[in-house]
């Protein structure tokens, strides 16, 4: 509170209590009491201004030590006034990953004339919490407390000296995530998705004057994992023992998965100067180039093994022994045998391997696969005796248990003659019910820490659900390369954030309420420079104790709040 001099009509001077504040940036007053003209206090106090002002004074000591008196102006759009101040989690990690340093270092050596890393920090923070096209994004960023002033342009431009970074902010990343919340190469887990852009046709390849590809298209049309015909691109993540992404990378939707392994491991032993990498993935990545690989760049593996495709003397030495029936359900040994892998374009070149195997039963697991291939034969049952009613992309699954199916070549339509179901297909399926196989080149382990580093790749499984669900990472409305490309850093950055903020809790909640929680925390403007909490839980709670934030407060001002938001000071 201070006193203000005004000068009215009459020429006299009116002396006024009155309070000052900030609002959306600009110094604002807000008059509490008028105390009278000047020539008439004269005539009363030796000096009225000190007078006043040392009451001025006095008044605002007390104010601090009681309740707040808000007039609220309910006539406002609530919507217009709330503000979100969830971010300041995410706000944390980003400060102790170092990366407004690392931007605005950046910023400085390519001389960008707009702030570099507020378009990076407002990208990565609605991914997360409200994922959206770029235009969108850009329209709703007044929802944050701060204000990002960016145009669309910027954001757009941004994205193209991103992706230049790509590979510096990837080292960054691995080498600040090690020093302070811990990295475990010791076991690392692999895996592919692919996502799908609602386009009609494939991205042309850029050739050569011979007409030789030089440069194949990103987006094209390849084996979808939802069963989309839309033109995909493929993502290839690999995370550490802990489930923290440590790399990844972009690959036409057309390529085979089973190729993406090994460049991407390259590229990471490299830039991160890893020594041995065991590498945990799924059976599509079980193939005899990538068993070469990884022993002979003295790496290991653990990957599951498919007892439907597998050859017979691992067929019979598999389920030579009821496990089903047995107390020990678990069956392991080293065997030797021969592989043949591609040199030179051509697979003639026989090398030997030494594996460890491992097969165990589990009666859920046979549950599952028993409920799973009924509905199958059900919809099979419902081919034969309606044939019309399914095409070749309605019949997917269940055609596997008709015989004699054929199908139209124009129109995809089911030819009906002589369908009938495959008993002796069902009945040998039935035997590997339960059934579970994996492979790896570390002989010393245990079969159960074989099996318990193998049910870890769930980790992996949950991060492609995150960014497919909670970021809404697909379809992808971007049409340049580049952008496109930036678009998945972007969400490699924000998978990034989530999960170490999942760790910061113990893994307490899941990112879906991580993020929730970090939406209902907003504030409403009220006036006097103030903001109202109406919303605080155990989540918040949580975090509010790991980054020693005090947000037991109901009402703060803008100074309050930018506090909270202030880079953290060194330790």
């Amino acid at each position: 509170m201070y006193v203000r001099k005004s000068r009215v009509n009459n020429g006299r001077i009116l002396l006024s209590f009155v309070v000052g504040y900030r609002q959306d940036g600009k110094v604002k007053q807000k008059y509490i009491e008028h105390i009278g003209y000047l020539d008439e206090l004269e005539k009363i106090y030796d000096d009225p201004m000190a007078h006043f002002k040392e009451i001025a004074k006095q008044r605002t000591k007390e104010t601090k030590n009681e309740p707040i008196s808000i007039d609220v102006n309910v006539s406002l759009p609530t919507s217009s006034n709330r503000k979100n101040l969830g971010y300041t989690f995410l706000q944390r990690v980003y400060y102790s990953l170092e990366l407004d340093l690392f931007l605005n270092k950046k910023q400085l050596k390519e001389n960008i004339n707009y702030r570099f890393h507020d378009v990076i920090r407002l990208l990565t923070y609605s991914r997360i919490l409200d994922p959206s096209s770029i235009k969108t994004t850009h329209e709703n960023k007044a929802v944050y407390f701060e204000k990002f002033d960016l145009s669309l342009k910027d954001i757009y431009r941004s994205l193209d000296k991103l992706l230049a970074l790509k590979d510096e902010l990837l080292i960054h990343l691995y080498h600040i995530i090690s020093s302070i919340y811990g990295i475990d190469t010791s076991h690392t887990y692999y895996d592919c998705t692919n996502y799908y852009f609602e386009i009609d046709y494939n991205d042309n390849d850029e050739t050569n004057s011979h007409g030789e590809t030089v440069k194949p298209g990103l987006r094209k049309r390849g084996v979808s994992k939802e069963h989309r015909p839309h033109p995909l691109v493929t993502m290839a993540l690999l995370l550490d023992n802990q489930g923290i992404p440590i790399s990844y990378d972009i690959f036409p939707g057309n390529e085979s998965e089973k190729v993406t392994l090994r460049p991407l491991l390259n590229k990471a032993k490299s830039k991160y100067q890893l020594d041995k990498v065991i590498i945990v993935a799924d059976r599509a990545l079980n193939t005899s180039d990538n068993i070469f690989y990884n022993n002979s760049n003295h790496d290991g593996y653990i990957y599951s093994k498919s007892l439907k495709g597998a050859d017979s003397e691992f067929v019979g030495w598999a389920l030579a022994d009821d496990l089903s029936q047995s107390q020990n359900n678990i069956k392991s040994r080293v065997h030797t045998f021969d592989i043949t892998i591609q040199r030179k374009g051509k697979r003639n070149t026989k090398v030997t391997v030494i594996q460890k195997q491992v097969v165990y039963y589990s009666a859920k697991f046979a549950n599952k696969a028993r409920y799973q291939r009924e509905l199958v034969i059900d919809k099979a049952k419902s081919l034969i005796d309606n044939p019309g009613k399914y095409t070749r992309a309605t019949s997917v699954g269940a055609a596997g248990y008709v015989k004699n199916i054929n199908y139209d070549k124009k129109t995809g339509a089911i030819i009906a003659k002589d369908l009938s179901l495959d008993i002796s297909k069902i009945k040998e399926e039935a035997k590997f019910d339960g059934y579970y196989a994996i492979v790896t080149s570390e002989t010393h382990m245990s079969d159960t820490e074989i099996i318990d580093r193998y049910k870890g790749l769930w980790k992996i499984e949950e991060s492609f659900k995150i960014m497919k669900s909670e970021f809404k990472a697909r379809p992808v409305y971007l049409s340049t390369e580049d952008h496109i490309r930036a678009h998945f850093l972007i969400c490699y950055l924000a998978l990034v954030f989530i999960r170490l903020l999942e760790r910061s809790v113990n893994y307490q909640y899941s990112p879906a309420q991580l993020i929730q929680a970090m939406n209902d925390y907003s504030c409403l403007y009220l006036d006097q420079n103030y903001y109202v909490f109406d919303y605080k839980d155990e989540i918040l709670n949580s975090l509010e104790k790991v980054f020693n934030l005090d947000l037991s407060r109901k009402f703060m001002t803008q100074m309050n709040i930018r506090n909270l938001l202030r880079r953290p000071k060194q330790r």
